[in-house]
C-alpha cells in the first residue's frame, strides 16, 4: 500500500476522529461519516483541535483537513475505500448491522475494520460474505496519541489482510501488534484488567486504600513500563528470580473469575467513578478536568521523548 490511499471511517466521535485524523495526517484520503448530523457537524472543528494539541502549525491543520471529506452515508464513505475503520458504539447489533451495509457499498478488495476493545471480532463479522478481509483493530485512546493498535486475526482472515493492514498502520506512525487469535480482551486489555482485578482486591480486603494502590503502581514500576515491558524485565532481574517470586505470591494474589463483589457494590450503588463523581474516589469537575489534562500532557510529553 502507498500513500494518498482512500480511507473510509465510520463514526466521527471520540475514537473515530481520531483515527481518521491520523490517517488524514499521515497522507491519506479519509472520508467520515456517522448517523448523528451533530457529529459530523462538528467533526472537523474536533479534528483541529486534536491536530493543535499534537503541535502542528496552522499550514500543516489545513494541510491535514484538506485530505478529509464527511459525507452523509456509509455508501458514500465507502464506495471507493481501499480500508473502512468502523468506531461506532460497542453494541454487537449496530456493528454488524453497519459492516452489512457497508459490504453492500464497498469495493471487494477493501479491508475491513472494526475498532472494539473486548468485542468478539469473529463474532462481529459472522454474517459477512467475504470474511477474509475483516479483521479487528483496537486503537487506544486516544487513538491520535497512543501509538499502540492491536491487529486482530479471525478464524477467517487472510494473511495478506493482516499483513496489509500492519504495513498501513506502521506507514501511518502507529506500533501495529498482531494478535493471531481473537481472544476476550486481545492482549493489552488482559493485562490491564489482570492489574485492575488485584488493585481492587488490595483495598476490598482490607490491605491499602486506593490512594495507596495507585500511588505504588505510579511511583515504582509504572514509571518504567513504558521503555521496560514485562518480560523483559523478568529477563533483566533473572528467570530463576521471577520463578522464585512466583513460588511465593501467585498462590496469594486474587484469581476470582468473577468480578469483585466490592466493584458490583459501587456500581449498585450509583458510584460510577467520573460520571456521577464518587467511584474509588470523590471527583469534583475541577479536579476531572485537571486529570484529563494531566494524561493528555504526559502522553504528548512521553511521545516527544520516545520519538525525538
Amino acid at each position: 500500500m502507498t500513500r494518498n490511499r482512500q480511507i473510509a471511517v465510520i463514526g466521527a466521535g471520540l475514537m473515530g476522529h481520531g483515527i481518521a485524523l491520523t490517517m488524514a495526517r499521515a497522507g491519506n484520503f479519509v472520508t467520515i461519516t456517522d448517523p448523528i448530523a451533530a457529529a459530523r457537524e462538528a467533526a472537523l472543528a474536533r479534528i483541529s483541535e486534536s491536530l493543535a494539541l499534537l503541535g502542528d502549525s496552522p499550514v500543516q491543520i489545513a494541510k491535514t483537513l484538506k485530505k478529509i471529506e464527511i459525507v452523509d452515508s456509509v455508501a458514500g464513505a465507502v464506495s471507493q475505500a481501499e480500508a473502512v475503520f468502523e468506531a461506532v458504539p460497542e453494541k454487537m447489533a449496530l456493528k454488524q448491522a453497519v459492516f452489512a451495509e457497508v459490504e453492500v457499498h464497498a469495493p471487494e478488495s477493501c479491508i475491513l475494520a472494526s475498532n472494539t476493545s473486548v468485542m468478539p471480532i469473529t463474532e462481529i463479522m459472522s454474517g459477512l460474505r467475504l470474511r477474509g478481509r475483516a479483521l479487528g483493530t483496537h486503537w487506544w485512546n486516544p487513538p491520535h496519541i497512543v501509538p499502540l493498535v492491536e491487529v486482530i486475526r479471525t478464524e477467517w482472515t487472510d494473511e495478506t489482510v493482516m499483513a496489509a493492514m500492519v504495513g498501513l498502520l506502521a506507514e501511518a506512525g502507529k506500533q501495529p501488534v498482531r494478535v493471531e487469535k481473537d481472544i476476550p480482551g486481545f492482549i493489552g486489555n488482559r493485562l490491564q484488567h489482570a492489574l485492575w482485578r488485584e488493585a481492587i482486591s488490595l483495598v476490598e480486603r482490607g490491605i491499602c486504600d486506593a490512594a495507596a494502590v495507585d500511588t505504588v503502581v505510579k511511583a515504582s514500576f509504572g514509571r518504567r513500563l513504558a521503555v521496560l515491558g514485562p518480560l523483559e524485565t523478568a529477563d533483566m532481574v533473572g528467570t530463576d528470580l521471577t520463578l522464585d517470586i512466583h513460588d511465593n505470591v501467585l498462590a496469594d494474589i486474587e484469581n476470582s473469575p468473577a468480578p469483585s463483589p466490592y466493584l458490583r457494590d459501587l456500581v449498585a450503588s450509583g458510584r460510577l467513578g467520573f460520571k456521577t463523581g464518587q467511584g474509588f474516589y470523590a471527583w469534583d469537575e475541577a479536579e476531572k478536568t485537571a486529570l484529563r489534562a494531566k494524561v493528555a500532557r504526559h502522553l504528548l510529553s512521553l511521545r516527544a521523548m520516545l520519538e525525538g
